[in-house]
């Protein structure tokens, strides 16, 4: 590629020089090029004056029956060994042991579903795999499955959003690991219930806000001071889609997942220079007992709790910033650029599926087959709370 330095020519090479010289561009072009796998003295070279001439060669190999070969029959050589041999990311450790082998993984809510099997891909890595949740019988049954399989799994009964717990294990794990290494964010507390089925429920807003946030939040603070003396970590949030696409029927759970991710957005700016990382990872529908109670999520599809976890492995090595599908990157696009398209199309789900009858506060009935227009919708959207 060639970039003609004449577009730039209207701007005074002192001016340029200057703005090239400020700490936030001097930063950003930095993490721009480590993310292009560029080095940064590729810039100086962007317009430099090249001339291939082989006439030298030639005039040297005159009479000697040697000729030059064509490029095309030799330059697949020489870009083979660069690959092989030089290129800078081949002594990059890419793999998951490579990164939480002998570290100290904290993963919550690791008694089933994306916990239980984010916390098993770390132990198989030889990670120093922690685990919390509140069921203290649930956790020695995966301790026990963990040992059976050859596996070190350190459990502690926990329930977030209990203050003094969650001071007291901080402590514990302060002093006997230094803190932790990796912290997965995943314990969550999950409500499918409309508004108008909520005037006379405000406990259920607390009550995510509780886990979800509150609860995230202390242990967060509680291992970040670790971290910063260190200076490395990384924090990964298990978020939703649904604070991306803004689903009815979640607005508990949404707001809660929400605060959490814009509380990670303040926390990485301020920790971007000391070496702690932020990865808020915005997961689709996962089959998990936390859906269970819903009948309707028994016909859509959905992630299995291994494929979730695979997200949580991307995130730990190579730390972006976050993760999300297709969809629901599409679906904050057309909230930021076309709101009220976005209003009716989940206005359109919210009517085309139903509360359950838990939410609603009936009597529970068997799940109803589904509509056409609800598997097409489902389909196209798939992964989106409903």
């Amino acid at each position: 590629m060639r970039i003609n330095a004449a577009l730039l020519g209207f701007i005074p090479r002192s001016v340029r020089k200057a703005m090239f010289a400020l700490t936030p561009v001097r930063r950003i072009r930095k993490a721009v090029m480590k993310d292009l796998g560029l080095p940064d003295d590729i810039l100086e070279f962007v317009n430099y004056p090249t001339r291939f001439d082989c006439r030298e060669t030639q005039r040297a190999l005159k009479g000697s029956g040697i000729a030059v070969p064509p490029l095309e029959s030799y330059a697949w050589r020489l870009w083979d060994y660069w690959e092989r041999h030089l290129d800078p990311d081949l002594f990059i450790d890419h793999t998951l042991r490579g990164q939480v082998e002998g570290k100290v993984v904290l993963v919550t809510g690791g008694s089933s579903g994306i916990g239980k099997a984010t916390i098993r891909k770390m132990a198989e890595a030889g990670a120093i795999a922690v685990t919390i949740a509140r069921d203290a019988q649930a956790l020695e049954e995966v301790r026990r499955e963990f040992e059976a399989a050859g596996l070190r799994l350190v459990t502690h009964a926990v329930d977030i959003a209990d203050p003094q717990q969650c001071a007291s294990f901080v402590k514990f794990m302060t002093e006997e690991h230094g803190g932790v290494d990796f912290l997965v964010n995943n314990a969550g507390r999950s409500i499918r219930r409309g508004i108008e089925n909520s005037f006379d429920r405000f406990h259920d807003f607390e009550r995510t806000m509780e886990v979800n946030y509150f609860g995230a939040l202390r242990l967060t603070m509680g291992f970040l001071p670790s971290m910063i003396a260190k200076r490395k970590g990384q924090i990964i949030n298990i978020s939703s889609i649904g604070v991306l696409t803004n689903a009815p029927r979640f607005s508990a759970y949404v707001a809660s997942k929400a605060a959490m991710d814009a509380w990670t957005r303040c926390a990485a700016s301020e920790f971007a220079d000391r070496g702690i990382e932020f990865t808020t990872i915005n997961m689709p529908l996962v089959r998990t007992p936390m859906i269970a109670p819903t009948k309707l999520y028994d016909q859509v599809p959905t992630l299995s709790p291994e494929d979730a976890a695979d997200l949580v492995v991307e995130a730990i090595i190579h730390k972006p910033v976050r993760i999300a599908t297709r969809l629901g990157i599409f679906g904050a696009l057309l909230h930021s650029l076309l709101p009220k398209v976005a209003q009716i199309t989940m206005n359109t789900s919210f009517r085309m599926f139903p509360d359950s009858s838990a939410a609603a506060m009936r009597r529970p009935e068997e799940s109803e087959p589904q509509t056409a227009d609800q598997i097409a919708f489902s389909q196209i959207m798939r992964g989106i709370h409903f």
